[in-house]
């Protein structure tokens, strides 16, 4: 659960964003001045500030640089009518994660919102480095003995407290995103915006104006000047994660970036200069892309000033044990299930099999265990049968087979219904649902969307919901806020 301030001081507009964020699930507070939101955020931490520019007393652009200086790392979405476009700029060039105009449209503020906690989260949750012993299973961990983590250890330790550009290379699933917080949390700007930039999930023709913002008229439906992901982040450090997906024209721009500090906006001949760390990672061979052509040889070793591999889990085995702890641990907590065990024959399929989908498969794999096991111990069969050995693979299987799963479902209703209620029975069935398409696509959201045959803004919505993993959600639903 996130707790949001929104400052505005008309009431039907807090008001409408009490009730539809509160029912996804978000504790939200209204403040009518800046100056009373400011002395809740002195009381209360939050995840996110909501704020309009026109307020009585103290406006929304002076209440943001307090809340800068109070909370640096705090994001701030800005509201604002169509007259004071010009000030909606300027607060997201001074630090505002986004600005919206109103009235409002809700599912872009929606997206915003989900954006910003989403960056709130990977600013704010400290990731753990090679702890000696099992971490508390709030706190995100790199977890891993063996001598090729104790390699990337040693790494992020030595570039992290430079400004020096650095390339996170590994196949998907072993943990980039993780190293990249890391390097981040332990580097001088961690006090900071990290801004993430997820290259391969933004389309080509919005990435460049995602990127380096644009000027009014750039292209159709460029109503004003928009200020981008690097232009906020300035002072700050940017994760370009798939960035071996980018398009050349934009690879052109990073490079002027990495090599300058420099760029344009889209449709604009105004120099702006930032002041940023480049982190990235991709999980493609960028040599081989650059001898197809497909990636610029000179941007590859600007950005490969250092570069930490991420080695896959087949290749060190030995941590597998320590993974399981950690997600065991974990996951049994969300669940509340009490002193989660594993069966020893267990331990075969688990050390035997080459998790191509490397520590995200196996985290995935350990969650539906324990949704299955209900608390009793877990079997060999079970791992097998979860993981599909001597059956055909996920990508063979177009989808569920829902014949298969209803004895699975009557099983658990039988041995749960007597109690629990029956609309909690169908909440866990959902979650197990969701759990098991994750894990067959190995985490690939959009795979799992069409494994269960929803659109993705629904199977994002149900991940938020229950807790799983997610990304950037949509939604396309009429809200309240469309009547502020």
């Amino acid at each position: 659960m996130s707790r949001i301030l929104v400052i505005d001081d008309e009431r039907s507009v807090r008001t409408a964003f009490v009730e539809v964020l509160g029912a996804e699930g978000h504790q939200v507070l209204g403040a009518e001045s800046a100056e009373s939101a400011l002395q809740t955020l002195a009381a209360e931490p939050m995840d996110l500030v909501i704020t309009d520019i026109c307020l009585p007393g103290m406006n929304g652009l002076e209440a943001l640089e307090q809340i800068r200086r109070l909370e640096p790392k705090l994001p701030v979405i800005v509201m604002t009518g169509f007259g004071t476009m010009q000030t909606a700029i300027e607060a997201t060039k001074r630090g505002a994660f986004d600005y919206h105009l109103k009235p409002l449209d809700p599912a872009a503020m929606m997206l915003t919102i989900e954006r910003a906690l989403e960056a709130a989260r990977l600013m704010r949750r400290q990731v753990e480095i090679g702890p000696e012993d099992l971490v508390a299973p709030a706190v995100d961990a790199i977890i891993g003995r063996s001598g090729a983590m104790q390699q990337v250890y040693k790494t992020i330790g030595r570039v992290a407290p430079t400004d020096a550009a650095v390339l996170i290379r590994g196949e998907s699933g072993t943990g980039k995103e993780l190293v990249a917080r890391a390097v981040y949390q332990y580097s001088s700007r961690s006090q900071r915006p990290l801004s993430v930039i997820n290259c391969a999930a933004i389309p080509e023709t919005l990435l460049e104006s995602e990127l380096f913002g644009y000027e009014r008229g750039a292209f159709t439906g460029a109503a004003g000047r928009r200020v981008g992901k690097l232009e906020q982040a300035d002072e700050g450090t940017v994760f370009l994660d798939e960035i071996g997906d980018i398009p050349p024209a934009v690879q052109a721009k990073i490079l002027r970036v990495l090599q300058d500090k420099s760029f344009e906006r889209l449709g604009g001949n105004q120099t702006i200069r930032v002041n940023v760390r480049v982190l990235a990672a991709t999980n493609r061979d960028l040599s081989k892309a650059i001898a197809e052509g497909g990636f610029r040889e000179d941007l590859y070793h600007r950005l490969n000033v250092v570069t930490i591999w991420v080695p896959p889990l087949r290749e060190r085995r030995e941590d597998i044990p320590l993974l399981v702890a950690y997600f065991l641990s974990r996951f049994s907590a969300e669940l509340e299930i009490d002193k989660p065990l594993l069966a020893e024959e267990a331990w075969e399929p688990l050390r035997d099999y080459d998790w191509p989908g490397n520590v995200r498969e196996l985290e995935h794999c350990i969650h539906r265990a324990l949704i299955f096991s209900r608390g009793h111990p877990i079997q060999a069969a079970d791992l097998k049968a979860l993981l599909g050995i001597d059956k055909p693979s996920p990508a063979q299987t177009p989808g569920f087979d829902l014949q298969q799963l209803v004895p699975c479902v009557r099983d658990f209703l039988e041995h749960a219904r007597s109690t629990r209620p029956f609309d909690e029975l169908l909440e866990t069935v959902e979650r197990l649902l969701l759990a098991e398409a994750l894990g067959r696509s190995a985490g690939n959201q959009s795979q799992a969307a069409r494994l269960l045959g929803m659109p993705r803004p629904t199977l994002h919505a149900k991940l938020r919901k229950h807790g799983l993993q997610s990304d950037r959600p949509r939604s396309d639903e009429r809200h309240p806020m469309s009547d502020s």
